[in-house]
């Protein structure tokens, strides 16, 4: 699993980089700056934890179970602030949308996904600090 965080890692901060080139194009520049960052910052975050993996001392369950949210939470983010971006959302994000604000789906679709990986990256992030801590 830590072979393919850091390859995640990598392709979520290519995919960042590349989600620069498309800022000038997208309903809401502003947020797609937030994407192109979300998209860098999580890969990196991503490659960090394949760097620590083989360190946690947790179960083989948990271990798929924080490899599987890790992936989530950080896919989730870029894309979440990338379809805002896309589509000119964003209410729950005042500062990068800038007065933006989509139709109800997709403000509910942004909502969703900035929801459960808010959670996802929180749980990822006890599991780990409880796994470094047990070895």
């Amino acid at each position: 699993m830590d072979n393919l965080l850091l390859q995640l890692g990598i392709l979520l901060f290519l995919v960042g980089l590349l989600t620069g080139f498309v800022i000038p194009k997208l309903a809401n520049p502003r947020m797609g700056l937030a994407s192109h960052l979300e998209g860098v910052l999580n890969g990196l975050f991503l490659v960090a934890l394949g760097l620590l993996w083989q360190r946690l001392n947790l179960s083989d369950g948990w271990l798929v179970v924080t490899f599987w949210l890790a992936v989530y939470g950080t896919f989730a983010n870029w894309l979440a602030t990338l379809l805002a971006a896309v589509w000119g959302a964003g209410a729950l994000m005042p500062i990068a949308a800038m007065g933006h604000q989509g139709s109800s789906m997709q403000e509910g679709v942004v909502k969703f996904l900035l929801g459960t990986l808010s959670v996802s990256m929180i749980a990822v992030c006890v599991i780990v600090i409880v796994g470094l801590r047990a070895g």
